[in-house]
């Protein structure tokens, strides 16, 4: 078999790559503008990170030309400027009011003692600590328990120990998260 012309084969691979290429089109196309979207943000975060870099050596440039003066204006107070006193003058800042108040978001519910509990408008007598505690409540250690860990435990309580609960809480602490929490529950389990 005879062997075609250099032109004749050069022909028939340009031929059949327009061919291919022509198949091929459809996804090329398809992907023209990703590419080229790609290709431009890759341009312009390369631009700007060159940018960032001279502005970079010019403060430092500058800095060793003119080194910069340590002022503080008149005007600004910072915490190593205060006196070390128990309270701070001017501000009505004293050292009581920065202990933390407990942790984590169910903390103002849980602390008996905390100043920053909300006071309930529709409770008319003092809590009593004298009140016994029901078997349920020792049984869950009630007392420690915070909002989100009391609601996980309902599911096991029947109705009889959530008025328990209820009732206790009221004499008790009379928070009103755990009562609206009780009171549904009740609620739930008496409408099944």
């Amino acid at each position: 078999m005879a062997t075609a012309p250099y032109g004749v084969r050069l022909l028939v691979g340009a031929a059949t790559l327009a061919v291919e290429e022509t198949i091929r089109l459809p996804k090329t196309i398809l992907m023209y503008p990703m590419t080229l979207a790609s290709q431009a943000a890759h341009i312009i975060m390369r631009f700007q990170q060159n940018m960032a870099e001279l502005v970079i050596k010019g403060d430092s440039t500058l800095e060793q030309i003119f080194p910069p003066k340590d002022e503080q204006p008149e005007w600004a107070t910072f915490d190593e400027d205060l006196p070390d006193d128990d309270e701070s003058p001017g501000l009505g800042i004293d050292a009581s009011d920065t202990d933390p108040r407990g942790e984590g978001r169910f903390a103002l519910y849980t602390a008996a003692d905390s100043p920053t509990r909300p006071v309930s408008t529709t409770r008319t007598k003092k809590p009593s600590a004298s009140v016994p505690a029901p078997a349920v409540a020792d049984e869950l250690d009630y007392e420690s328990l915070t909002l989100a860990q009391l609601r996980a435990r309902l599911q096991t309580l029947d109705v009889e120990e959530l008025e328990a609960l209820l009732a206790y809480e009221e004499a008790t602490k009379a928070r009103a998260p755990f009562q609206t929490l009780l009171a549904n529950r009740i609620t739930r389990a008496t409408a099944k």
